[in-house]
C-alpha cells in the first residue's frame, strides 16, 4: 500500500512527524547551553532560507500534481470525442456490421465511465480485463469489415477505431504519471529539518506549542493538498467522466 494514495494518511502522518521532529529539536537544545545572540542569528537566516525552499518545493509539487490532474481531464474529453466520433463513422460500415460496432461502443463506453469512478482494486481489475477484451472485439470486427470492403470510406472508420484504442492508453499513461518518491522525500526532508532547527531555537516556553504546531500543521495541510489532487481514486478532487455520461446519454437512446 503506497500511502500517497490516501491523502488523509499522507496529513496525519506528516502532522505528527513535523511536530515530532519540532519536539525534537527542542530537546536537543535543553541539553546544551543557551545560544549567544549572533548564534541565534545566524540560525535564523538558516532558518528562513530553509524555509524559502521548502515554500519553493511544494509550490513545485502542487503545479506538478495540478499539472498531472489537467491532464487526465483532457485525455478524458480526449476519450469521449474519439469513441462519439467512431460511433458515428462505423455507420459507413455495412448495417450489420455498424450495429453490432455500435454496440460494442456502447458496452466499452460504460467500462470507461466504471474506470473514472471505481476506487477498488478488485472492482478496478475486472473492468481492465473487460475493457481489454472489449477492445479486442472492437478491433477484430472493424479488421474483418475493412478486409471484405477495403476502400478509402472503410479505411476512415478503421483509424476512427485507431484513436479509441489510443485515447485508453493515453488516459492510462496519465493516471500513472504521478509526483515521484523522490520529490515527496525531498518535500519531508526539508519540512523536518526546518522543524527540527525551529525547535533547536526555541527559548519562550509560552509560546512554544504555536511556534511547534503551526508550522507543522501548515505544512501537512500542503501535503495534503498535493496528496489529494496527485491521486486519481484516493482524494477528494477526482476527474468526474462528465464528457463520458454526456456521451452515453446520447447514445443509449438510440440502442
Amino acid at each position: 500500500m503506497e500511502i500517497k494514495n490516501y491523502p488523509l494518511l499522507v496529513f496525519l502522518g506528516s502532522l505528527l512527524l513535523l511536530w515530532g521532529a519540532a519536539h525534537l529539536g527542542a530537546y536537543f537544545s535543553r541539553k546544551r547551553s543557551p545560544m549567544e545572540q549572533d548564534e541565534r542569528d545566524d540560525f535564523g537566516v538558516i532558518i528562513a532560507a530553509s524555509l524559502t525552499l521548502l515554500g519553493l518545493i511544494i509550490g513545485f509539487s502542487f503545479a506538478m500534481a495540478t499539472t498531472r490532474y489537467d491532464q487526465r481531464k483532457n485525455y478524458e474529453e480526449e476519450e469521449a470525442n474519439a469513441i462519439g466520433t467512431e460511433y458515428l463513422r462505423v455507420q459507413l460500415f455495412p448495417p450489420a456490421d455498424a450495429a453490432k460496432i455500435q454496440g460494442l461502443l456502447r458496452s466499452y463506453l460504460d467500462q470507461r465511465i466504471v474506470f473514472y469512478q471505481t476506487r477498488h482494486a478488485g472492482a478496478l481489475r475486472q473492468v481492465n480485463a473487460e475493457t481489454s477484451r472489449l477492445q479486442s472485439e472492437l478491433w477484430n470486427a472493424v479488421r474483418t469489415t475493412a478486409q471484405a470492403n477495403p476502400t478509402p470510406v472503410v479505411a476512415l472508420a478503421v483509424s476512427g477505431m485507431n484513436d479509441v484504442l489510443n485515447s485508453q492508453g493515453y488516459t492510462q499513461a496519465a493516471w500513472w504519471n504521478r509526483i515521484p518518491v523522490a520529490a515527496w522525500a525531498l518535500m519531508l526532508s526539508i519540512a523536518v529539518a526546518c522543524n527540527l532547527m525551529i525547535g533547536y531555537t526555541s527559548h519562550r516556553i509560552d509560546t512554544r506549542f504555536q511556534r511547534f504546531f503551526l508550522l507543522p500543521l501548515i505544512a501537512a495541510i500542503a501535503f495534503l493538498l498535493i496528496a489529494d489532487i496527485d491521486s486519481p481514486r484516493g482524494g477528494l478532487i477526482r476527474v468526474r467522466p462528465l464528457n463520458l455520461q454526456s456521451l452515453a446519454q446520447s447514445l443509449h437512446p438510440q440502442s
